[in-house]
């Protein structure tokens, strides 16, 4: 299967799958216990209608949007995610080059595998980055000084992960980092040996943004344990609060599912939040984000810029959520695929594939500026 061969998330997905051993596949098609939410992400999209209109001159089409301060080339963005090093070994360089070429924002996480500072030089376009609260006051601050330094622009607190979900495919096979394989999941590395070549071939696994913290030497701390250990269940809105003063830019929380909470982010003075279950990857019987947008945006819309992430995989998914009044839609596993595939030149695809059927879909609406998709668009087919 080569890259041309990919004209959709599942032809990404399929091609991926053959390429990573089975731990590594599963670590990012996973989600938690019985991966309800993971699955009812995309199927919310499908119990909405679009209802186009026709014969509305719609020869130049803008998909630019203005998120958090942020100008975008098209109103998708390379959401942050954790050890993007493993699944190919350009890593995080991918995303920011392939993200910086469309004219979009990507994001860096605490977990990345590449430097903030390096990802900051790599691309010129918006950057976030994602951060967890932890313990110790004095890495959030550190954190926070770093990312001000590198010149990021927009930080972003993930505030739904207290705790790790209960993700059980990872369990079965031992993925861990370090790795602490079982024996079926050893054996699904020796028949992707490619993947192994790649791996140790290319410099060593790191976590830049918390070398400095825990050891990848099978030692002090697993990520596991850094979710068990290191982060806050503690935190509050105070806390929280602390942390927009002091930045004092364009600050997000991401997680927000419930009105009270967005109405608190406002309160606080935060610019941005984002509807997420994490990808289905921690709470497992959640709602999905796109389900609760509208009711998000009718309560603040007018007050903080709305985002939402979860099951994206089509242009007109995108075009939905930006009808309920999404300001622009977060990408995950719909990059993610594509990296593992075929490193940048897959993302490259992904997104230049997305930006065609937004195009497209946008034209096939009878739009030429996103401004243009309201809800008179849409028609939902349940509840």
């Amino acid at each position: 299967m080569r890259l041309s061969d990919c004209h959709s998330f599942h032809d990404f997905r399929r091609m991926a799958k053959r390429r990573l051993p089975g731990p590594i596949f599963n670590y990012i098609d996973g989600g938690a216990d019985d991966e309800v939410t993971y699955r009812r992400n995309t199927a919310a999209f499908e119990a909405c209608d679009l209802v186009p209109n026709v014969l509305r001159g719609v020869t130049d089409v803008d998909m630019s949007v203005t998120v958090m301060g942020q100008r975008l080339a098209m109103p998708v963005y390379c959401s942050p995610t954790a050890l993007q090093r493993l699944f190919h070994h350009q890593g995080e360089r991918a995303v920011a080059a392939a993200a910086g070429k469309f004219g979009t924002m990507f994001g860096v996480s605490s977990l990345g595998t590449v430097s903030l500072e390096e990802a900051r030089r790599i691309s010129s376009g918006p950057q976030v980055y994602q951060f967890y609260f932890h313990k110790d006051r004095g890495l959030n601050r550190e954190m926070m000084a770093r990312a001000k330094q590198a010149g990021i622009e927009v930080m972003m607190l993930t505030v739904d992960s207290i705790t790790g979900g209960n993700r059980e495919r990872d369990k079965r096979t031992g993925f861990a980092i370090p790795f602490r394989l079982t024996l079926g999941g050893m054996a699904q590395f020796a028949i992707k040996p490619a993947w192994g070549i790649n791996y140790v071939t290319h410099e060593r696994f790191r976590l830049p943004q918390l070398e400095n913290h825990i050891a990848m030497d099978g030692g002090a701390l697993s990520i596991s344990r850094y979710f068990t250990e290191m982060l806050d269940p503690s935190m509050t809105w105070d806390d929280v609060a602390e942390m927009v003063r002091d930045w004092g830019g364009q600050f997000c929380l991401k997680g927000v599912m419930s009105v009270e909470d967005a109405k608190r982010a406002v309160a606080i003075g935060c610019t941005g939040i984002v509807l997420s279950n994490h990808g289905g990857r921690q709470l497992d019987g959640s709602r999905s984000a796109f389900d609760q947008l509208a009711e998000i945006v009718d309560a603040v819309g007018d007050k903080i810029d709305v985002i939402m992430d979860g099951g994206v995989q089509r242009g007109t998914h995108v075009l939905k959520a930006l009808a309920l009044g999404a300001k622009a839609v977060g990408l995950g596993r719909y990059y993610l695929f594509p990296l593992a595939a075929a490193g940048q030149p897959g993302v490259e695809r992904a997104l230049e594939l997305m930006r065609i059927e937004i195009e497209r879909d946008m034209k096939l609406m009878g739009c030429t500026a996103i401004d243009q998709l309201t809800r008179d668009s849409l028609r939902f087919t349940r509840g």
